[in-house]
C-alpha cells in the first residue's frame, strides 16, 4: 500500500491548506466519480452523480463548500458476496486508491468546538445517502489536484463495517434556465400538452415576485393570441417540511397565478388550479439543485 501523503505547508501543529504545494496529477483515473466500491462492498440506495452541487470540505484551518459535480454514498457490505469487510479495509481500499490517483490527505481527525459547528452549519445535505457522522467518527479529507478540475474527497473513518464517501470535482457553474417566452410556452402546449415553468414566489408564500410576473405576463399572450385555448395550472412543491404544509402552498400558488391571468383579462372559465404539494417530483429532493425543479408550475392544455 502507498505510503499516505499528507499538506506539509504552514505550521507543524496546524498545518495551513494550500492547493498550490500539491503536485499536479496526470494519473489517469477514468470517469466520474473515479473509485468503484471495493471488493464485498457496494454503494447503497441507487446513488447517482448530482451535475452541480456542494460538498462540505475540512482542512486543519478552515471548514467551507467546495462546489461542482458531486457524488456522496453509504458504502455497505454486499450481501451477496462470500467475503465479509470491515469499516478498517473500506476507508484503507479507498485511501489508498485515493493515493495511486495523485491524492494527498489533508485532514483527519474529530471535529470539535467552531469547527463542528461550521460543518454542522454548511451541510444542508446531513442526514441523506453519504452524509458523515461528524457528531462521533473522525473525518478525513484528501485533495487530487488535477488540471481538468480538482478533485475533493471526504471520508467518515468511523464505522465497523460501513463507511460514507464524499467526491466533487470543482467545475464552475452553468446556468441552464433561459427567459420564458410566450413563444416557447406556446410551443410546449402545442407539442407535449404541457409546459413546466418556474416561477419565482416570495419565500414560502403565494406573493408572485416580479419576475414571476413576468413569466405570467407571457402566458397571458399565449391565452390572447388563441381564444379557444383553456389551461389547468397545477402548482408542485418540494419534500422540504411538513407534507400538509406543501400541499397548501402548492393550492395558494397555483391560485395565484390563475389570479393573476384573470386580472389581465382572461375568462376565468378558461382556467382551473390545483395543487399537487410534494407529489410528482421531476428531479432529485436530496440536491439544492432537484429541489429547485421540483418547484414549479406546470400548464396542461385542456
Amino acid at each position: 500500500m502507498a505510503e499516505t501523503p499528507t499538506v506539509e505547508t504552514g505550521a507543524a501543529e496546524n498545518p495551513a491548506f494550500d492547493i498550490s504545494a500539491i503536485p499536479v496529477s496526470t494519473e489517469d483515473i477514468g470517469d466520474f466519480p473515479f473509485f468503484t466500491a471495493p471488493q464485498g462492498a457496494q454503494y447503497i440506495n441507487n446513488v447517482k452523480p448530482s451535475d452541480f452541487d456542494f460538498i462540505v470540505f475540512v482542512t486543519p484551518e478552515s471548514v467551507y463548500e467546495v462546489e461542482g459535480k458531486t457524488f456522496r454514498a453509504h458504502v455497505h457490505p454486499d450481501r451477496s458476496s462470500e467475503t465479509k469487510v470491515s469499516g478498517r479495509f473500506l476507508t484503507k481500499s479507498f485511501e489508498d486508491a485515493i493515493i495511486q490517483a495523485g491524492g494527498v490527505k489533508v485532514f483527519e481527525g474529530k471535529l470539535e468546538g467552531e469547527q463542528k459547528e461550521t460543518y454542522k452549519n454548511l451541510c444542508t445535505y446531513s442526514g441523506t445517502d453519504g452524509s458523515i457522522d461528524i457528531w462521533n467518527n473522525p473525518i478525513a479529507t484528501y485533495v487530487i489536484r488535477r488540471n481538468d478540475g480538482n478533485v475533493y474527497i471526504a471520508l467518515d473513518k468511523g464505522m465497523a463495517s460501513s463507511t460514507s464517501i464524499q467526491i466533487v470535482q470543482e467545475k464552475p457553474f452553468e446556468q441552464t434556465i433561459t427567459k420564458i417566452t410566450s413563444d416557447k410556452i406556446k410551443q410546449d402546449l402545442t407539442e407535449q400538452g404541457k409546459s413546466v415553468l418556474h416561477i419565482n414566489f416570495d419565500t414560502d408564500k403565494a406573493t408572485l415576485k416580479p419576475d414571476g410576473k413576468e413569466v405570467v405576463s407571457e402566458i397571458v399572450k399565449v391565452l390572447k393570441d388563441d381564444p379557444s385555448l383553456k389551461i389547468a395550472i397545477n402548482g408542485y412543491t418540494d419534500n422540504a417540511g411538513n407534507k400538509a404544509h406543501n400541499q397548501g402552498l402548492s393550492e395558494s400558488r397555483a391560485s395565484a397565478v390563475k389570479t393573476e391571468i384573470a386580472a389581465a383579462g382572461i375568462a376565468p372559465e378558461r382556467l382551473t388550479s390545483k395543487g399537487f404539494g410534494q407529489d410528482n417530483p421531476i428531479a432529485d429532493n436530496s440536491t439544492e439543485a432537484g429541489k429547485a425543479q421540483n418547484r414549479r408550475v406546470e400548464l396542461v392544455k385542456i
